[in-house]
């Protein structure tokens, strides 16, 4: 993917585009993918970065949603285990099978959720990643060495899935481009084009020089997750708010928290949520919180009061306590969950996806999770080509290969998450070897990554490339603001960029970090 090739497409391209995608997040590119891949002219547009918001700020699980069953929602399981399944099989390099388990610290605990995830298991079919099975105390602490002892009876062992969720995001958009989709991040929408009170397309700002299109579309399609409503407000400013945003914050921990290959998961916490902690690229992800936000931003913040109570819990289950200084990166994302006006809190609010469509023309994707992404997509582009008038043509995404896609990797190799590109990696380095040596001693990540993101996945800030190319801001923000200088040169001599830029570049990049910190 090049910004400057796909700037060159949209200028050159004459005619109506059939499908117009807002947001480049999980939803936004799931959709663009599902319309690319069906033949129709497929333009994405993001304001910021490919998965900049939530999409790129997960517990990092494809799962199937252990709590909605405790909800009750056996439907949104059924659906979220079978995409699970394909996102397994379409994505093999980036999504893997996890253990998890919970550990019973109450004499019913242990039959009540072996039970629980029997049902589970049912409802994964053929999908399923392996069976659950109770846990004797000897066999719970065995697999999850830190696990809290005192009290402790047994547990249950499940399966579910993990993966990365920004790489995932960028791969996406390498599929739909790889399709014939064109995608522009830095794009932003700030109004809809109307012909005889049908929306016809879209007004944007290049972000990055300030140039202004207004793009033509038979249908538009609003993707843009917790902002939804600002898109929907352009078409009729008295619409309903459709979205109430919920913040989750992570915290990141050293591997030496959780030394096993297992995870824990606690089924509910003081706050009525489900509490993990997952391994993850060789740290420890203590995750999530649940807290109702007034208004949605880019670049959310924890607050204090959820990072206590992360570091409080976590301290419940495990034997070593976690303190503030042991926290490589604390991060915050909000979740898109859809209003249904009944005033429940957002822990009970569904995690179920809404597709709406207003008497204009616009259509709305939002909610749902990262799990069930192609589904939103294919819905969405079922409606959309309905709406205008396109051909119609069956879905292909449940078996496409993402970008990316192979299926025998080694986890110990540090470009294993790059697929079959790591081969084209690997060669730069074999031309060039200073490419492979580290950026930062205490991060594993090469400085051949930085041209290969910067030529092949449309990274454009410093930012793109510590936070999403790589997962640097997450895995150690500090070593992350250190290695920000040589990024930006790096970066500078690519894009033809000069010392101002990389001087800005650095000094933004070290003020989002510091927000990643604990102090």
């Amino acid at each position: 993917m090049d910004r400057e090739i796909m700037l060159k497409t949209l200028a050159d391209f004459d005619s109506v585009w059939d499908i117009i995608v807002v947001g480049g997040g999980a939803t936004g590119l799931g959709t663009a993918l599902e319309a690319a891949s069906r033949g129709y002219s497929t333009l994405l547009l993001e304001q910021a970065d490919f998965a900049k918001g939530t999409s790129s700020r997960s517990t990092k699980l494809a799962h199937g949603g252990v709590r909605y069953l405790q909800q009750g929602d056996v439907s949104l399981v059924i659906e979220a285990l079978h995409e699970r399944g394909l996102m397994m099989k379409n994505a093999p390099h980036l999504v893997r099978n996890q253990a998890f388990v919970i550990p019973s610290y109450d004499w019913w605990g242990g039959p009540f959720y072996t039970v629980g995830m029997k049902v589970y298991d049912v409802l994964a079919g053929k999908l399923g990643l392996g069976p659950s099975k109770s846990l004797t105390r000897e066999e719970t602490m065995a697999l999850i060495p830190t696990v809290e002892p005192e009290g402790l009876r047994g547990g249950v062992i499940y399966y579910d899935g993990q993966f990365d969720d920004a790489r995932l995001a960028i791969n996406l958009a390498q599929t739909c481009a790889d399709m014939g989709g064109t995608l522009l991040n830095y794009m932003k929408v700030v109004g809809l084009l109307k012909a005889n009170g049908m929306v016809s397309g879209v007004e944007t700002v290049d972000q990055e020089t300030g140039k202004k299109y207004k793009i033509n579309g038979r249908v538009v399609i609003n993707a843009t997750g917790v902002f939804v409503d600002q898109i929907i407000r352009m078409d009729n400013p008295e619409a309903r708010e459709m979205v109430k945003p919920s913040q989750g914050v992570h915290i990141v921990l050293d591997k030496s928290f959780l030394p096993g290959d297992s995870a824990i998961m606690v089924p509910k916490t003081d706050d009525g949520r489900v509490l993990f902690v997952v391994p993850w690229n060789d740290r420890a992800i203590v995750g999530t919180t649940d807290t109702p936000i007034d208004k949605a931003s880019l670049e959310p913040r924890a607050l204090e009061e959820e990072v206590e109570f992360l570091l409080e819990h976590a301290a419940k289950y495990l034997t070593k306590d976690p303190k503030r200084e042991d926290v490589y990166s604390v991060f915050a994302g909000l979740r898109p969950l859809v209003d249904t006006g009944e005033g429940k809190n957002t822990a009970q609010i569904s995690r179920s996806h809404a597709l709406l469509v207003t008497i204009s023309g616009l259509v709305t994707i939002t909610g749902g999770k990262w799990t069930t992404y192609r589904k939103m997509g294919e819905e969405a582009i079922d409606k959309a080509a309905l709406i205008a008038g396109l051909e119609e043509k069956e879905c292909r995404t449940k078996d496409l290969r993402i970008h990316g896609w192979l299926k025998n990797i080694d986890k110990k190799d540090p470009l294993f998450y790059y697929g079959s590109d790591a081969i084209a990696i690997r060669k730069m380095i074999i031309n060039e070897p200073d490419l492979g040596e580290v950026l930062h001693p205490d991060l594993p990540f090469l400085k051949a990554q930085v041209i290969w993101a910067t030529d092949h996945e449309m990274a454009r800030t410093v930012e793109d490339f510590l936070s999403r190319r790589t997962r640097a801001l997450l895995l150690n923000a500090r070593a992350s603001r250190e290695a920000a200088p040589l990024v930006a040169e790096m970066m500078a001599s690519r894009l033809g960029f000069d010392q101002t830029w990389i001087d800005r570049q650095v000094e933004a990049y070290q003020a989002l970090a510091e927000g990643y910190i604990l102090k």
